[in-house]
């Protein structure tokens, strides 16, 4: 077996994750914020192939693909394979898709993911659509900034265990090694890669990212009406809600305010990367801004009292499919989400968490709180959920799983 790449060396063993826009008026332009990543120099994976096509708006700006792990459509479809194969696990019972179903848009509907040896994560498992984009890539670490990063971590991870790969390298290889299709894949996607190599970790975890950032997410009734011109696209509701979550009663657009829906934004045509990180009142444990111990978000890796709760603000696409909510899971619909933010944080009165959210003082500046009618609560709700619902990402057959007929 080949030594893993230093970059994958870094991302499993060292960087584990513990764990703007103004209101529209008639159509949006796309704001272009965030940063291309420069990256240390790895050794090419030298793939060759056909360029992938992105399914983009027209004039956006494609994402960020790293000089030494280009994008194919080999490469991608091998990805596919690979992100859906519960081979690719240390017990052969899960893959990258049991904690990121299609269906869902590419999460799993649990407010924490099971493992593969049974024991729950401490992070709700983000989807994926448009994870490209992103310029971090998890909940709280400021260092996983590229998928090829990422991809090991849950691979080899062991706090907490995910895919439990780790003591298991040379028998998971010799699975995928010993098919004959993925023989066929690896050579499609690596044509120019000794054939002894091909089966190997640098080339799994190139494919694996490769299939991860094609997942792009831009058929929303939003994307149809801010993009195509189509002034029909959204409801009379969602434009409201639109209206309302732009603008300044809510606030909404200081930490999702990018064509993401969060400040975590990158293209091709970025300068410099925005990295925010925001504490949302979802905890004041003993009133004077705790979290639970497990679960403290960027403090975990600056040790600064600022940073207790401070975690990634997420992308709000998709949100009808990617329930619970926050980065424990703990709040179950977009409802009691609004409830929260318009009480200006999170009020648990009983409990071992038990504390007043909008009394936390390291939270955003921004939760003020707010008043709602009902009418404009239905509208906000209507733009959430169904103006940035793209349906055709939870069946396009490129995404699909292969081994399902």
């Amino acid at each position: 077996m080949r030594a893993l790449g230093p970059w994958v060396l870094c991302a499993a063993c060292a960087c584990v994750d513990p764990g703007s826009t103004d209101g529209p008026s008639g159509t949006i332009t796309p704001p272009h914020v965030g940063t291309v990543s420069v990256h240390d120099p790895v050794e090419p994976l030298v793939p060759t192939g056909t360029p992938w096509e992105w399914d983009l708006p027209l004039g956006f700006p494609a994402p960020v693909v790293p000089v030494d792990d280009p994008m194919t459509a080999e490469k991608v479809e091998l990805g596919r394979h690979l992100f859906y194969d519960t081979r690719l696990s240390g017990n052969g019972t899960q893959a990258c898709a049991s904690c990121h179903e299609q269906a869902r848009a590419f999460t799993d509907g649990r407010a924490l993911p099971l493992g593969s040896t049974g024991v729950d994560g401490v992070r709700n498992a983000m989807g994926l659509s448009n994870v490209a984009y992103h310029s971090t890539l998890t909940w709280a670490s400021p260092v996983l900034v590229q998928l090829e990063q990422q991809a090991p971590v849950p691979m080899f991870g062991e706090t907490p265990v995910e895919l439990g790969i780790t003591g298991h390298e040379e028998d998971v290889l010799a699975l995928l090694a010993e098919d004959p299709d993925y023989g066929e894949l690896f050579a499609a996607a690596y044509p120019r890669m000794d054939p002894d190599e091909r089966v190997d970790w640098d080339p799994i975890v190139g494919a694996l990212a490769s299939f991860v950032r094609a997942l792009v997410s831009f058929d929303t009734p939003y994307d149809r009406f801010a993009y195509g011109g189509d002034s029909s696209a959204m409801t009379d509701s969602q434009k409201r809600g639109m209206q309302l979550f732009f603008g300044e009663k809510l606030e909404c657009h200081h930490c999702h305010g990018s064509p993401m829906f969060s400040n975590s934004f990158v293209t091709v045509n970025s300068a410099e990367p925005e990295r925010p990180f925001f504490n949302d009142g979802l905890y004041n444990i003993d009133g004077e801004g705790a979290y639970p111990p497990d679960n403290t978000g960027l403090y975990a890796f600056t040790g600064q009292p600022w940073d207790m709760g401070k975690f990634r603000p997420p992308s709000l696409r998709n949100l009808a499919y990617t329930a619970p909510y926050m980065h424990d899971g703990s709040v179950a619909t977009l409802d009691k989400v609004l409830d929260m933010y318009a009480n200006g944080g999170r009020l648990l009165e009983s409990g071992p968490y038990a504390g007043d959210g909008s009394l936390n003082p390291y939270k955003s500046a921004f939760l003020i709180g707010f008043e709602l009618t009902a009418q404009e609560r239905r509208d906000v709700l209507a733009f959430l959920l169904e103006g940035l619902r793209d349906d055709t990402l939870v069946d396009d057959p490129r995404f699909s799983d292969p081994f399902t007929p």
